[in-house]
């Protein structure tokens, strides 16, 4: 018995062809640079919004956690001024300054956790820490994690929470129109 065909998807933003959200991403001007840290089976996921939000962002990069051929530059995650945003952990003080760099971890619960335990430099630095999600917010799953949220909501919240809701509103209109997309389809793709 073989294996179905894997469905065609595209190169830029992994969504299959009718989903494209390549058409429709921005590009969002941030103070704050975005160091999206990605576990390495994020990207073989059909959920993974990781990628959008770097392709979305003009100061970001993508690094991969677990691949055996790309070492993760930890020097990059203890850089002065670096938070983390994450959902629970030591948070900035009030009166601190706003972060120079964000490290967002891209992965399920459970990944971003152990992320945090054995990546040493994330363990020591402030952490930004979103409120919980209003009640009624567009998503296609439920979430494991009562502040659980896609990867591209999160960063949206953040850059509202950092540099405002105006420059945080073409990244909240992204994940909005890919949530609408996948469920005008009917399916999670």
């Amino acid at each position: 018995m073989s294996l179905p065909a894997a469905r065609p998807r595209c190169d830029r933003c992994n969504l299959p062809p009718h989903l494209c959200l390549c058409a429709e991403l921005p590009q969002v001007e941030t103070r704050t640079r975005i160091l999206l840290v990605q576990h390495v089976v994020e990207p073989r996921k059909k959920s993974n919004t990781g990628r959008l939000a770097t392709l979305a962002l003009t100061n970001s990069r993508l690094l991969t956690y677990g691949a055996p051929d790309e070492a993760l530059d930890t020097a990059l995650l203890g850089e002065p001024g670096t938070w983390l945003l994450f959902p629970d952990g030591p948070t900035a003080p009030p009166d601190a300054p706003a972060p120079r760099q964000l490290v967002v971890l891209d992965g399920s619960w459970s990944q971003t956790r152990r992320m945090t335990q054995r990546i040493a430099a994330l363990r020591t630095i402030p952490r930004l820490v979103l409120p919980p999600p209003a009640p009624g917010t567009l998503r296609l799953r439920e979430p494991t994690h009562p502040s659980g949220m896609s990867t591209l909501d999160a960063v949206a919240r953040a850059v509202a929470l950092l540099e405002g809701p105006d420059t945080a509103a073409p990244l909240e209109r992204l994940a909005a129109l890919r949530v609408r997309r996948i469920a005008d389809c009917g399916t999670l793709y």
